[in-house]
């Protein structure tokens, strides 16, 4: 066996057992978690899905291949799957010098302000237990793959707070699953910026009618005009020019 052979190995199986999909569950249809629309499955650290993970290592492999400049982020981890999936690919590809920066809460998701943000009115996720994911627990998920190290940054806090003094200077991907349209927004706001040309943002959650809407708008208003790709039935992506 060839080194890259083992390589395409060792992604293939950490996507699989990151999305639990290499053992049966009760009641879970293996074809809904294939696609990933089982929600907050009881033993994944991802719900994200195979597209979304083969999309992301599309993206990732691209950066490196193109020696496009900059760290890997997502704004909103739920258990780490898809950040885990990101250092992962670091490793396998030897690179040494980027960072993944997992930003989180870690308390789920805010309670819609509607006085600034009215386009959030009826998403109550702050209400799902599901989605609240202690810090302790994702650094343990990063510990049990043996990828924590001091490359993986986590920045705990409201999105308001935390991302406008975001410790990053530049990125290569920028992946966004904060369902709200004042979690897009305000990752677009604070962040866009420090994505270099030739890097990718990933939008998880544009089924969200929210989150589609604040995309769009920030799109527009920036006169981003690259095309959206559609990964699968809820996630977009575009490569910055």
């Amino acid at each position: 066996m060839n080194d890259s052979h083992a390589a395409e190995l060792y992604i293939e199986l950490l996507k699989k057992t990151l999305n639990f999909t290499l053992w049966d569950e009760e009641d879970v249809d293996p074809a809904l978690k294939e696609i990933g629309k089982v929600d907050w499955p009881d033993l994944a650290h991802s719900m994200i899905g195979m597209k979304r993970m083969n999309n992301i290592q599309f993206c990732v492999e691209s950066v490196l291949r193109d020696g496009i400049e900059g760290d890997l982020m997502e704004t909103g981890v739920w258990r780490g799957g898809a950040v885990i999936f990101m250092r992962g690919l670091l490793e396998v590809h030897g690179d040494r010098e980027r960072r993944v920066i997992v930003a989180d809460s870690f308390e789920g998701l805010p309670e819609p302000d509607l006085a600034n943000y009215p386009q959030d009115r009826g998403l109550n996720f702050f209400l799902c237990d599901e989605l609240s994911v202690s810090l302790e627990e994702v650094r343990g998920n990063f510990e049990k793959y043996g990828l924590l190290d001091d490359r993986v940054v986590f920045l705990k806090g409201w999105f308001k707070d935390t991302l406008p003094n975001a410790p990053v200077e530049k990125l290569a991907l920028l992946r966004l699953d904060g369902d709200l349209y004042q979690s897009t927004m305000e990752a677009l706001t604070n962040l866009y910026d420090k994505l270099s040309p030739g890097g990718y943002c990933i939008i998880d959650d544009f089924s969200i009618p929210a989150c589609k809407k604040a995309v769009e708008e920030f799109r527009n208003q920036h006169g981003i005009t690259e095309p959206l790709v559609e990964v699968d039935w809820t996630a977009v992506y575009w490569r910055r020019q």
